[in-house]
């Protein structure tokens, strides 16, 4: 639905819309500026760019701090558990072997003749938790292997698990794009997760799949490269496939029964005080579902896997695990920041009311600005976080309070977030160099894949929307 018309908002800054626009636009280019061309981490970026913006916008020196930081610290209050959970998770289901068991599991399923469908489905379901770079490393002696064996060429194989794991970095929670702007936008997790997932299904297995096979038919002779030597050996002492899925599958039901028990206590079908549903609805809320899914991780797939003292074994793995993401985290809280600066001096109204203006919708605003800044500075966590962090004052001043159409709009900008990769985006390289691509092989087919990936996503986001 686009914006309805509305009363013209008091802002922080006293300043005329017109002027707040311009303070926007000039915000945004500068952003860019730094992060593009002067490459600075996106992290001071944001923080100086928001902190600007405020004392542009006429933010007094006494409330400076507190629009700053007030944001900065809510947004790491929805995000940092989320995020740090799920990359303890992964790195566990990483580290124990999981990940072979899982592609070895269903390559048996599936048959040889279906070992593509197999692949995509393994880094489907241990994309979940783990991010697209990590998670594609893990695959990549797993892709190699079945490629030499059974022939083909690299890309028959190696696609489709990337489109697997490009579909869940961008659209699914815990991943920290969709997490990120969950929490900026105010929308529930959960309802985030279920609408991901209900558009993000199709979308993989037509972009992510079908869409990846025809590519790899047009480049049938790709080798397979030795950058890794030989596959490593089988863990010696390997989990099952049921306990990695159970681990994988467990976050997800807790969430979705969280979800589920909201709506029914709502509608009155079940009594809301009742001590058994407050105690699921408690154990279903995201935080708390991740949480219990890594302490079992950890006993299942660790201590009790190994014989004798743990020692610092454990600690180990889980400082391996959060190291790599304390920048995303950091670089989500500022983009929050920047979005809370935009609400203070009422810039955010201002742009709420231009684009009521122009008649453009809510949904399709947030994707254009997404996809502007994916193709401007690479990064679909930053993209994704920014547009959020832009969008959050014009949803807000919209009065838009709907929460299934609140989670759309944030599939809708993460979608955005996850289209044209090019050589801007570190992910495009990862890929290129470890397949043994030239760049305008990647281009036509890692970037088709995520920019199909995303366009079909937010059409699809688009039709639910509309409905709700």
């Amino acid at each position: 639905m686009a914006l309805m018309p509305m009363a013209p908002q008091a802002v922080a800054s006293g300043l005329p819309i017109p002027a707040l626009l311009i303070i926007a636009v000039a915000a945004i280019a500068v952003l860019l500026f730094l992060i593009i061309k002067v490459r600075m981490h996106a992290f001071f970026a944001l923080i100086i760019v928001s902190l600007i913006t405020a004392v542009v916008a006429g933010v007094s020196a006494d409330e400076l701090l507190d629009t700053l930081v007030g944001p900065f610290g809510r947004t790491l209050g929805n995000i940092a558990l989320l995020v740090g959970f799920g990359a303890v998770l992964g790195r566990i289901v990483e580290t124990s072997g999981g990940a072979q068991v899982l592609a070895n599991s269903l390559l048996r399923r599936f048959g040889e003749k279906r070992a593509p469908l197999a692949l995509s489905v393994a880094s489907l379901l241990f994309g979940f938790p783990i991010f697209l770079d990590a998670g594609f490393i893990v695959m990549l002696p797993i892709i190699y292997t079945v490629a030499r064996r059974l022939g083909g060429g690299l890309l028959l194989y190696a696609l489709p698990s990337t489109g697997a794991f490009l579909m869940m970095h961008a659209l699914v929670p815990p991943h920290p794009g969709p997490v990120a702007a969950a929490g900026i936008v105010g929308a529930d997790v959960g309802l985030v997760l279920m609408v991901a997932l209900l558009v993000g299904l199709p979308t993989w297995y037509v972009a992510g799949y079908r869409l990846a096979l025809v590519l790899a038919k047009r480049h049938p002779n790709m080798p397979v490269p030795n950058l890794l030597g030989e596959p490593p050996k089988d863990n010696p002492n390997p989990p099952k496939f049921g306990t990695v899925l159970l681990v994988l599958l467990l976050p997800l039901v807790l969430i979705f029964l969280n979800t589920g028990l909201n709506t029914l206590s709502a509608s009155g079908a079940v009594p809301e005080d009742a001590l058994w549903v407050q105690v699921l609805v408690f154990i279903g809320n995201t935080p708390i579902a991740l949480l219990i899914s890594t302490l079992l991780a950890m006993y299942l797939l660790v201590i009790r896997r190994r014989s004798g003292s743990m020692g610092g074994a454990l600690e180990d793995l889980v400082d391996d695990a959060l190291a790599p993401v304390c920048s995303i985290i950091l670089i989500t809280g500022a983009g929050g920041m920047f979005g809370g600066v935009l609400t203070a001096t009422g810039i955010g109204g201002a742009m709420a009311d231009g684009l009521d203006a122009i008649g453009l919708p809510l949904i399709l605003a947030g994707f254009l600005i997404a996809v502007i800044m994916r193709v401007a500075q690479g990064s679909a966590t930053v993209a994704g976080t920014t547009a959020a962090g832009l969008m959050a004052p014009a949803i807000t001043a919209s009065g838009e309070t709907n929460p299934l159409a609140l989670a759309c709009i944030v599939v809708a900008i993460v979608a955005g977030a996850i289209t044209f990769s090019h050589v801007n985006d570190s992910g495009f390289w990862l890929v290129s160099r470890f397949l043994g691509m030239s760049t305008k092989t990647a281009l036509m087919t890692w970037s088709v894949i995520a920019t199909a990936i995303g366009f079909m996503a937010f059409g699809l986001v688009w039709i639910l929307y509309l409905f709700v």
